[in-house]
């Protein structure tokens, strides 16, 4: 499969935001996969994660949560970006539905059936998208963070919820998980929670390092959430 990349630029508040759109050149449009970052911002990792949605016959969107396609290069850095965005979920939301209408609008995807994924913060993004009452098939997190929507912001959940969380992440610990369980109930959504024993934060990513933080790659609980991943995409988006 040829798999080709264009630049899919929106605006909000006059703000400009550039993702990626990874896509097979001359076919039908495609049902679509977001793709919400950590809280470094959109990296080529997000974009290589949107063509490997692509070769399973998606059209995949690496998303620009921060405008101006802007990365943090140091922990300080990440923290300044994303920070605000956890402070001003209403605004985070906003950015949220701006980029599905831009995903939305592309020849190459079918705008019924659009699905969002993320990791760490991106995972937070996309139980918001759900949590928001936004028009998308499924949302799912990988190590992401937990902290609930205020009620003022949610709407009625009719995507489909899948939680990839490792049970010694010491940024989610397990009373967060079983919190996020009651809160999913509690709003009738159709929800799953696959936790990882002896798996840590960002067990997804090939360069976490780092047990003191609790951030540690973690190869089997990698390949275990990526097949549950295809076979959730294949139900919400067949």
């Amino acid at each position: 499969m040829i798999i080709d990349t264009k630049a899919i630029e929106h605006r909000l508040a006059e703000q400009r935001y550039e993702g990626v759109l990874a896509f097979e050149p001359g076919a039908a449009p495609r049902p679509a996969v977001i793709v919400y970052p950590s809280f470094v911002g959109r990296t080529d990792r997000e974009i290589e994660i949107a063509r490997r949605l692509t070769g399973l016959g998606y059209a995949g969107y690496a998303a620009d949560p921060y405008g101006e396609a802007r990365i943090g290069r140091t922990t300080e850095e990440c923290m300044g970006l994303m920070q605000p965005l956890l402070d001003d979920r209403a605004g985070l939301r906003a950015r949220l539905l701006a980029s599905l209408d831009a995903v939305r609008a592309q020849p190459e995807v079918d705008a019924s059936r659009i699905a969002v994924i993320g990791y760490c913060f991106g995972g937070l993004c996309a139980l918001d998208f759900a949590r928001s009452g936004a028009d998308i098939k499924g949302a799912a997190s990988f190590h992401g963070l937990f902290t609930p929507l205020p009620e003022a912001l949610r709407g009625p959940i009719s995507a489909r919820i899948i939680a990839f969380h490792g049970w010694d992440d010491p940024m989610c610990p397990p009373e967060t998980a079983l919190a996020l369980a009651s809160e999913l109930s509690a709003a009738g959504a159709d929800w799953q929670l696959h936790a990882y024993g002896g798996t840590m934060h960002a067990f997804t990513n090939r360069n976490a390092n780092d047990p003191a933080r609790g951030t540690v790659y973690n190869p089997v609980a990698d390949a275990r959430s990526w097949a549950a991943l295809e076979d959730f995409l294949a139900e919400c988006l067949a």
